[in-house]
């Protein structure tokens, strides 16, 4: 049998967010995305062109104002505050500019805490997180303090962090915006290895350069969306 086509993570249909200032800023403009299972997707755009506007509608942050957003088939719009709060947790992983990591808890709890609110056992949760340390390198390192680690050795928590739970999709808000160019390729570097293992990644960043390394391209101007030749 010929092998079936990827089925998509999210999809959006004429989707816009508008503020309600005095004049209304449209942040978002009749927005088409589709992201398939397995797409390493960047979305490429300056500062102000609504980039961080589509990440948080993308991620349950935010909440759009007309058009569709279907995440795995389902509705968002339908689903409650709790809901959605619920979603983020358990399909969607996060991975910041900012590494977000508590400085009094070590490298292996600072994983851990992706799931203290899933009611799984304290056991249940360091073995996951043990396994995500060793996928992004780290699994030499679990009692040591973020203080203790270079800037990419951080990021690479963080993106263990992501990882647990299997989420449906990563979401990255310039991944490499505070780490130098060499130790961007590096973390560019694992993103392309989790491409390869079949996960989904949307990036968004500012830095063409950075979005060369994605598989698709999206460029964002003024909340108008346009996917790169």
């Amino acid at each position: 049998m010929p092998d079936q086509p990827p089925s998509p993570t999210i999809e959006l249909r004429e989707l816009s967010r508008v503020f309600p200032t005095e004049p209304p800023v449209r942040a978002l403009e009749g927005v088409d995305l589709t992201i398939y299972n397995g797409d390493w997707i960047a979305i490429e755009g300056p500062s102000g062109s609504g980039k961080s506007t589509l990440l948080n509608v993308l991620g349950c942050l935010d909440r759009h104002t007309s058009g569709t957003y279907l995440f795995e088939g389902m509705d968002v719009s339908t689903l409650t505050d709790r809901e959605r709060a619920g979603l983020r947790g358990r399909r969607i992983g996060f991975v910041f500019q900012s590494f977000h990591l508590l400085g009094h808890r070590s490298v292996l709890e600072n994983v851990m805490m992706a799931e203290v609110y899933r009611h799984q056992s304290r056991h249940e949760r360091r073995t996951r997180a043990t396994t995500a340390l060793e996928k992004v390198g780290l699994g030499h390192r679990p009692d040591f303090m973020p203080t203790r680690l270079s800037g990419g050795e951080q990021q690479r928590v963080a993106v263990a962090r992501a990882l647990l739970g299997a989420p449906s999709v990563l979401l990255c808000d310039e991944p490499t915006g505070n780490l130098d160019s060499k130790t961007s390729d590096m973390i560019l570097d694992l993103f392309a290895e989790l491409h390869e293992e079949g996960y989904t990644i949307a990036m968004i960043t500012h830095d063409s350069d950075i979005a060369q390394r994605a598989e698709r391209r999206i460029h964002i101007t003024d909340g108008h969306l346009q996917e790169a030749s």
